[in-house]
């Protein structure tokens, strides 16, 4: 099971109280737990931190695993579910939500863009999927000699 809620961090905070986005991520939970498959469930929120969402999010971060709810609801997540939280920065966040999670910072120029070509080759429709690997050779071979005359006969303003 996976769940990507995209903006899922600001729709969130933005519908806190009962909105339909804070709805939808206590469901989305409430089907986890009640799942009886031993399968990892990951929940991928993507988005810009709010300071006030994120803190309430303490109790979920503990080793506790629990999902406080506003109207008092608890939910305790079981061993099979990770939550994950793709963020640009932690600006807003406080040193105790910090220290709960694990980081992983990477460089946009670490990534390439490999991972992109793949993603995207990853999302194919269904006619295309049986040409999912020969359009990723195709494309890798043609943006690795587009970078390569890019970089030997054009100028940039920013190195790259």
């Amino acid at each position: 099971f996976f769940f990507q809620a995209e903006d899922g961090i600001r729709d969130f905070c933005l519908s806190r109280g009962l909105g339909d986005v804070y709805k939808r991520q206590a469901t989305i939970m409430k089907d986890c737990v009640a799942s009886e498959s031993l399968e990892r469930k990951w929940i991928v929120f993507d988005g810009p931190v709010d300071a006030v969402w994120i803190e309430d999010m303490n109790t979920v971060l503990d080793d506790n695993k629990k999902l406080c709810l506003t109207n008092g609801e608890i939910i305790k997540l079981t061993p099979e579910m990770t939550m994950m939280f793709e963020v640009e920065d932690l600006l807003v966040a406080s040193p105790a939500t910090v220290s709960r999670c694990g980081m992983v910072y990477l460089e946009p120029v670490q990534l390439g863009w490999e991972p992109l070509i793949k993603a995207f080759t990853n999302t194919l429709p269904d006619p295309l999927k049986s040409q999912q690997a020969y359009i990723y050779d195709l494309m890798k071979w043609f943006v690795n000699a587009t970078l390569a005359f890019a970089k030997k006969c054009c100028s940039f303003p920013l190195p790259f």
